[in-house]
């Protein structure tokens, strides 16, 4: 090598040196834009197929409602999968917020496709479930399996489980912002992991947009009128918070005391779907109405244009509680989101708010509550239905949040910041230790 190409060389190299100097995220933000661009592409599609199966399988459902009957033997088929081939995979959710606070050995891809068939079956034989759950546990699965390829430490494998959990919620609901904020807040209550922000954000709006390509289409609501923001409309606002608090509280109480009861009842666990689909199936059939199974999106539109029944909320919780406890696999959260819209709904009764802006509210509110993430779903409400509800959606969503206590549908979640002075002592628990 001549003296001269010795010169450029280490001219070369001193540059390059002093340029990542000055830009020292350059190479973290080269990083895990290459590995959000992998998860979205990959997250998005698997959510695009989810989510055309799922409406395959309503639409199929609702054309023969026969099926309902074999949901017990649904049931049946889905328990013995999980007891004799994925136990290791049967905490769902709560298996990906275990191994952000401590990660282990990588998350078993076969969870994405045991939790997408169950979900199916679920919706298919006309259980009450949603799909979030599936959607950010075939996103964890799938996002965690780049781990070794990208030779990711302990550290940065919670950042890609984040990343995941955001471009799953992101892409199933259509709402990347709200999916970014999620996924950073959902494992940690009171605290925000601001050092994986940008692979969150990054890997929920290419995943939504992943989605979008397939011509995946999300459901739309629309709040009609909304009343200017004054002191009256924001006490309402409150009123309703509280309500939605309370249910969201009772919903994640009941729903651990249900699943509690299958297990103490009956000890071998293919049986307890059995049960609850028996249960289900006897109450569709008897009160003669699909109205409560499934997602329940048509009831939801329907809360943003009428007032709706009290009972219609209760009756979604039952349905869903029911389903969920004794084993069938899907998500909580579009249920609580039908709970929510339609006790906003009906509570226009008793609160001079419009009902659709009150559905909107319960909607987003309920879901707060009951996750502890207040920050993702006011975002939610936004996207949803649009910013001029925002401040009344924010207020609904903090109220609940801090009414909710600390429940939550997961578990695992911790405690990083309490929401009052009489649980400071107890942060870093679980929610576990709270049942």
């Amino acid at each position: 090598m001549s003296k001269n190409h010795q010169t450029l060389r280490k001219k070369t190299v001193f540059h390059t040196h002093l340029f990542f100097r000055r830009f020292p995220a350059l190479p973290y933000i080269l990083k895990w834009l290459c590995i959000s661009i992998i998860v979205g592409a990959l997250v998005g599609t698997a959510s695009a197929g989810f989510l055309q199966s799922l409406e395959w399988a309503t639409h199929f459902r609702e054309n023969h409602l026969w099926m309902i009957a074999l949901l017990p033997i649904a049931g049946f088929l889905i328990g013995l999968m999980y007891y004799y081939w994925g136990k290791e995979v049967e905490a769902g959710n709560n298996l990906l917020i275990d191994n952000i606070h401590d990660p282990k050995r990588i998350i078993p891809f076969k969870m994405a496709p045991f939790v997408y068939l169950g979900t199916i079956a679920t919706h298919l034989f006309g259980g009450s479930a949603g799909r979030e759950g599936t959607a950010l546990q075939m996103a964890g699965a799938i996002a965690d399996q780049l781990s070794k390829p990208f030779r990711l430490d302990r550290n940065e494998r919670k950042t890609l489980i984040i990343a995941a959990i955001a471009a799953g919620f992101g892409s199933v609901f259509g709402t990347p912002l709200a999916g970014a904020v999620f996924g950073l807040e959902v494992f940690l209550i009171g605290r925000i992991r601001y050092n994986a922000i940008f692979p969150a954000f990054a890997s929920a709006i290419l995943a939504d947009w992943a989605t979008n390509l397939w011509k995946v289409k999300h459901t739309h609501y629309h709040i009609d009128f909304i009343p200017k923001l004054e002191f009256l409309p924001i006490l309402y606002s409150i009123l309703a918070g509280i309500a939605f608090g309370i249910c969201a509280a009772a919903f994640s109480r009941i729903i651990h005391w249900a699943g509690s009861i299958f297990k103490s009842k009956i000890t071998y666990p293919p049986l307890r779907p059995v049960a609850g689909g028996i249960i289900v199936a006897l109450a569709v059939f008897a009160m003669g109405t699909t109205r409560y199974i499934g997602l329940g999106v048509p009831v939801i539109l329907e809360s943003f244009e009428k007032q709706l029944p009290l009972y219609d909320f209760a009756l979604k919780m039952i349905f869903t509680i029911v389903t969920l406890s004794a084993g069938f696999k899907g998500g909580e959260v579009t249920p609580l989101f039908f709970i929510g819209a339609t006790l906003g709904s009906s509570l226009s009764l008793f609160i001079p708010l419009p009902f659709g802006l009150l559905a909107g509210m319960g909607f987003v509110a309920v879901f707060a509550g009951a996750t502890n993430t207040p920050l993702a779903c006011m975002l939610m409400g936004i996207e949803l239905f649009g910013a001029e509800c925002g401040v009344y959606v924010a207020i609904a969503c903090v109220v609940s949040y801090l009414l909710s206590g600390h429940n939550s549908i997961y578990t695992r979640q911790k405690i990083g910041e309490a929401k009052n002075r009489r649980y400071e002592s107890q942060q870093d628990r679980s929610i576990s230790d709270f049942l």
